[in-house]
């Protein structure tokens, strides 16, 4: 069972905030519409919705830095946009949530990603996708090598986003990977399937059930195979932890000590999952930079991930929510110590 002493709680939130975080990956905007369905179109039959309002938030890699925010670190965002109208939009929203945005690159021929969500009576009706995916050109992977590297020695931990947008390319990657060796950076990964095979030696990757189980040849139906591709990813990798995210099942821990741990769900609605795993890989690395354990920082971001998935779209959990959720979970009566 999952357990932190009251003790040991109050020894890792003492020391968390403030870390230097650097986030890189693709960033991108989560465009909302929001409105009700009365009729269904005469044209084609789908609803048609009334729009009331209008709503722009960080998405992708600029989620999981306002997340880190949020948490009470400081991240340093690394990322590419278009030039176009949307950039524009993108670096009002980092300006609003106090985000800098000197680690943002133009990419000319880009565009900057967005997704359009549809919301009717609080359920998303169609998702449109306006993006490029083509990888970045090396000249712009040396500029951000460079920003990154002027950077290392200040920060305590860096956040992969990878999206599958472009942005994280075979190059950028292995140069990251052993600048993070070569300073002992502690690096957390959020994969993308396509490029699994790349992350070799990164500290922690957090693929979900399903992204797990493809890249290594079997689909999760059991524990049994759930064993079989955690150890094996882990061993293919050579990755000092690997969580596995397995909806309604909670998470599961496999560290390279050989130790498994398994942590139940502790949301309690499930609105949304939107953004669930950039909370996950955002807590977990804020725990890691305060100094938990792994298995400390997978208990705290399951709480997380339990906080945000009650909320329609990508959210955030701050850190005094963070902190009254485990203190109320670790004072319950089916709690033991």
């Amino acid at each position: 069972m999952e357990r932190i002493s009251k003790e040991r709680f109050d020894q890792i939130f003492t020391g968390w905030g403030g870390h230097k975080i650097l986030v890189l990956g693709d960033v991108m905007l989560d465009e909302y519409l929001w409105g009700n369905v009365s009729r269904i179109s005469p044209e084609a039959p789908v609803p048609v919705v009334e729009i009331a309002e209008e709503s722009v938030k960080l998405g992708g890699a600029a989620n999981v830095a306002l997340n880190v925010k949020s948490l009470g670190d400081a991240p340093i965002l690394v990322g590419v946009v278009g030039d176009d109208r949307n950039s524009e939009r993108m670096m009002s929203a980092l300006n609003e949530a106090q985000i800098k945005s000197d680690g943002i690159f133009v990419d000319n021929p880009r565009m900057t990603t967005i997704k359009t969500r549809v919301i009717a009576h609080n359920q998303q009706v169609v998702r449109a996708d306006r993006e490029n995916t083509e990888e970045i050109p090396d000249k712009l992977i040396e500029k951000i090598m460079e920003f990154v590297k002027k950077k290392i020695p200040d920060i305590h931990a860096i956040i992969i986003s990878d999206y599958g947008k472009g942005m994280i390319t075979h190059t950028l990657l292995h140069e990251l990977i052993e600048l993070c060796k070569q300073n002992n950076v502690f690096i957390s990964v959020d994969p993308k399937d396509t490029h699994f095979m790349n992350y070799k030696r990164v500290s922690l990757i957090t693929p979900n059930h399903q992204e797990a189980g493809f890249v290594y040849g079997k689909r999760i139906k059991d524990e049994s195979i759930l064993k079989e591709v955690g150890w094996g990813l882990l061993e293919k990798l050579k990755v000092e932890a690997l969580l596995v995210t397995r909806g309604e099942k909670g998470m599961s821990l496999f560290e390279a000590n050989r130790t498994l741990t398994h942590f139940p769900t502790r949301a309690r609605e499930v609105y949304d999952v939107t953004g669930a795993g950039d909370t996950v890989i955002s807590a977990f690395t804020c725990a890691v930079a305060a100094e938990a354990k792994y298995k400390e920082a997978a208990l705290i971001s399951n709480h997380a991930a339990g906080l945000v998935v009650g909320e329609v779209g990508a959210a955030q959990v701050n850190k005094e929510e963070l902190m009254e959720e485990l203190e109320n979970f670790i004072n319950s009566a089916a709690y033991t110590h």
